[in-house]
């Protein structure tokens, strides 16, 4: 389980720097707001040191008063990992919320959460809007053409 959590991790750290150059310290505090989980500086800056040896990102030294620190940039192969990396995970979450999703009965465009809900001849059917419902019944005869051009669905 801990080599999945550091995968995520990783992956995590290089989503906080696709958004743009960040300092260590930045990375792990984004990261603890937005996972709500504390990541150890032992596989941040390993991970980072990886990183830059594979000329995925660039480091840039800043002076601020009397310390240094380094500025972490995904470099343009870094950011074609990432792109990569995305494409991949969506089709991931794709796969995990497929189930969770309704289809509008109308226009047939996919629903995460809410919707239009009508009973039809006797069945509770889910439209995206209101206005997907109207042109259904219109479709079936079960009520009378509304105006033109209101709304409409490709």
């Amino acid at each position: 389980m801990d080599d999945l959590v550091s995968d995520f991790s990783r992956f995590y750290i290089l989503t906080i720097l696709y958004e743009g150059p960040d300092h260590g310290y930045g990375i792990l505090r984004k990261f603890k707001n937005r996972v709500g989980k504390t990541i150890s500086p032992g596989l941040v800056y390993p991970f980072l040191q990886k990183l830059e040896a594979k000329g995925l990102i660039s480091v840039k030294i800043e002076a601020t008063g009397e310390k240094e620190r380094k500025l972490y940039t995904l470099t343009s192969e870094g950011k074609v990992l990432c792109e990569r990396l995305f494409k991949r995970f969506a089709g991931l979450v794709s796969i995990a919320i497929e189930p969770s999703l309704e289809v509008c009965a109308h226009c047939g465009c996919k629903m995460y959460e809410g919707g239009h809900r009508e009973v039809i001849n006797g069945k509770e059917m889910v439209f995206c809007c209101v206005h997907c419902a109207g042109t259904y019944k219109e479709e079936l005869g079960l009520i009378s053409p509304g105006p033109k051009g209101i709304h409409k669905h490709a």
